[in-house]
């Protein structure tokens, strides 16, 4: 059986604010229709990295790729160079991100904010594009929910919608950064089903969380990252049962 090719690629990401050094040296590769699931402390570089793979944050050394192709930058004559704002926003159409914060559109029902990038970004006829956003908020467990504005859901609701608008751009990469956070704890789960069965349709998935349950459970590759580096990494059942450094084992002594 022949390996998955390549999704992701991150080797030797680094990331600084001033003077501090968020991403010290990041590298990890992350397959086609693979779940890779980040762990680690507060302010131990994970967000700051998810966001780095959309070029929402720009690297200051290292490269990152998806599908082989540099995030954010070319590569001309062995220098590089920064894409414009429009390549880097072509580049993203096919990398859906989903937030701690829902950030819908208040003023927008839930069908109206899945259909939005559709509509805005690619111009799609405005009925098929409210067509799509039934099903996918049907796949999201929300299709008679179409006409409810964000303040009439619950968190765990307004969650689904978001994905649901991620979903909306047809990626064929999902970011989720710490996406059960904001939630109360009842909450929780009816967003982690979703997220469990988009990865049982095969879509690549990289999640920072807290949820160690649903990373034993769903991920194919746990990485531990604390002080801007990847402590440790591999299959999360193994590395979860065998913790190698003491700082994983006092870190999952406290998450536990």
């Amino acid at each position: 059986m022949s390996e998955k090719p390549v999704k992701v690629l991150a080797e030797n990401v680094h990331k600084a604010y001033g003077r501090n050094e968020v991403l010290r040296g990041i590298d990890m590769e992350i397959r086609t229709g693979e779940v890779a699931c980040i762990i680690g402390p507060s302010g131990g570089g994970k967000s700051t990295f998810l966001r780095c793979i959309n070029h929402l944050e720009k690297i200051d050394s290292g490269r990152l790729s998806v599908d082989g192709e540099l995030i954010g930058y070319k590569q001309r004559s062995g220098k590089l160079y920064e894409m414009h704002d429009k390549e880097v926003a072509e580049q993203r159409r096919s990398i859906g991100m989903v937030f701690q914060r829902f950030n819908l559109f208040p003023h927008m029902t839930a069908a109206e904010n899945v259909m939005c990038g559709p509509v805005v970004v690619r111009r799609d006829n405005k009925k098929i594009a409210r067509e799509r956003a039934i099903e996918l908020l049907g796949k999201v467990g929300l299709g008679d929910r179409g006409d409810s504005y964000p303040m009439q859901l619950s968190g765990g609701q307004q969650q689904r919608v978001a994905i649901a608008r991620a979903l909306a751009m047809d990626p064929d990469l999902m970011l989720f950064d710490e996406p059960t956070s904001a939630l109360d704890p009842e909450l929780v789960g009816e967003v982690l089903d979703v997220m469990r069965r988009l990865a049982e349709s095969g879509m690549t998935m990289i999640v920072v969380t807290h949820e160690i349950g649903f990373a034993r459970q769903v991920g194919d590759l746990l990485a531990f990252i604390d002080k801007g580096v990847v402590a440790e990494i591999g299959e999360p059942r193994e590395i979860l049962a065998n913790p190698q450094s003491k700082r994983f084992q006092d870190f999952l002594g406290k998450v536990l």
